[in-house]
């Protein structure tokens, strides 16, 4: 009788550990979760710093002196026609440049034929990818324009968009 009450006793007493362990696993588990969940909003605006910056975007020195935090249109609107290359490049569900200022009633999507008489360019859009959170930083958006025959450099205040899911 006294062996059979100290193996219930052994066999209690491991499952209430056991629980205790699990519950401490659990715990962790979903502090692991919100720790990637911060890493991956933490990457997302890193590389928003860092895209306008970018070959791919940036100014350089195309329009007299090298500016900071400028995206230049025309090499934006090169990209999106060409974006099969970057399909997994910058690792986000997508990349979009918004035109702030001067204001546009209408939000018009750009593309080819209606370039530059718009005011959104989704230069990436990962197929598939579900609904997530977009980080945004202001921009100076830079294009090449003429007018009468004059040619000069036009820029105007914008947004570059970076979205992307929650894991």
């Amino acid at each position: 009788m006294k062996i059979q009450q100290m193996a219930f006793m052994l066999i209690t007493v491991f499952i209430f550990f056991t629980l205790i362990g699990l519950f401490i696993v659990g715990f962790k588990m979903t502090g692991l979760r919100e720790q990637a969940t911060n890493l991956q909003e933490e990457n997302a605006m890193l590389l928003l710093t860092k895209l306008a910056e970018s070959p791919e975007f940036s100014c350089g020195e195309a329009f007299e002196n090298t500016k900071t935090n400028c995206v230049d249109l025309d090499k934006v609107m090169a990209l999106k026609n060409n974006i099969n290359i970057y399909q997994n490049f910058w690792g986000v569900n997508n990349i979009e440049v918004r035109t702030i200022y001067p204001e546009i009633d209408v939000e018009i999507l750009c593309d080819s034929q209606n370039y530059p008489n718009c005011n959104i360019i989704e230069v990436y859009s990962k197929e598939g990818a579900e609904e997530g959170i977009g980080l945004s930083n202001f921009v100076s958006l830079c294009r090449k324009n003429e007018e009468n025959g004059i040619s000069y450099d036009k820029c105007e205040l914008g947004r570059i968009i970076v979205g992307y899911e929650i894991k």
